[in-house]
């Protein structure tokens, strides 16, 4: 299987699901499950008992659920969806935009 070409801070447009068009941050990559987080996106309702020696109020908190990365698409330096593809440049082995042709530069 091919390796993931999504990394963390990347911006992901969500494709399906009940999410789909919304856009957003890549906070964690996860290889072994195929799943990553995006920020504002998959929000889910959870239940958190108060922890007073961490300082944790209890109560309901909304946090983001880990999507599979099949449902989300790469976006290109101007926000369209696009395919990722390798590039080398010398022994570097760059991400390009298969929409423009671009290089994708992580920002952090």
């Amino acid at each position: 299987m091919a390796g993931i070409k999504i990394k963390r801070n990347d911006r992901v447009e969500v494709i399906a699901g009940r999410d789909k068009g919304k856009q957003g941050r890549v906070l964690r990559v996860n290889a072994d499950t195929n799943r990553i987080l995006v920020e504002h996106v998959a929000m889910v309702k959870k239940h958190v008992k108060p922890n007073p020696q961490r300082n944790i109020k209890g109560g309901i908190a909304e946090q983001e659920a880990p999507i599979h990365i099949s449902n989300v698409m790469l976006l290109d330096t101007e926000g369209k969806r696009t395919r990722v593809g390798v590039k080398r440049d010398g022994g570097a082995r760059l991400r390009v935009a298969k929409s423009n042709g671009q290089e994708i530069v992580v920002k952090k």
